[in-house]
């Protein structure tokens, strides 16, 4: 009895078609599909624009379709990102106007940051933020101003400084006023 060895193109021993049992393909595993573009991370941010800073005590927001005129003040933080009209008085917190926010008010804050467009005096205890996108007409007064290459600015700004003299009960306002340029 002669026997003749079969080879397949993979190399393998073929089995004669006499003698071949019926074969059944190795089970594949189960198909999961693998996303091009998964949805990324909340936390990260793929903008080149640094964020509104989030905040927990960002506890009031005034959203994008509200127009509101009128007065606002409180105690706690706000964010402005629809339309606002009047005065806003917040001595001991933050007012964020956000990149689709549009105010005309005189503003009293502890902290005023800017990403969309306020006309009207900005008055801010400790600092005065602008970001690129900031698009201001009207006065700058406080002790500390930060404004971004890109941010417009048509007004005055004035830094004021607080100094406590010994015995004294009410801090004396010392301010100059500084010319800026506007920003284009």
């Amino acid at each position: 009895m002669e026997f003749a060895m079969l080879w397949d193109k993979k190399g393998r021993p073929a089995i004669p078609s006499d003698d071949r049992k019926a074969e059944t393909p190795p089970p594949t595993p189960a198909a999961t599909p693998k996303w091009d573009n998964p949805m990324p991370d909340i936390a990260v941010s793929r903008t080149a624009n640094p964020p509104i800073p989030t905040n927990p005590n960002h506890s009031t927001v005034l959203g994008g379709s509200l127009v509101v005129k009128g007065e606002l003040s409180g105690q706690e933080d706000l964010l402005i990102e629809g339309q606002f009209e009047g005065t806003v008085d917040l001595p001991d917190n933050a007012l964020t106007v956000g990149a689709q926010g549009k105010v005309k008010a005189e503003i009293h804050a502890r902290q005023v940051i800017v990403l969309g467009t306020v006309e009207g005096k900005i008055t801010a205890k400790d600092k005065i933020d602008l970001r690129k996108t900031a698009n201001i007409i009207g006065d700058l007064a406080s002790a500390s101003f930060a404004i971004e290459d890109g941010a417009y600015v048509k007004g005055s700004v004035e830094s004021i400084r607080e100094t406590r003299e010994v015995g004294q009960e009410k801090p004396r306002s010392q301010s100059h006023k500084t010319a800026l340029p506007s920003v284009v």
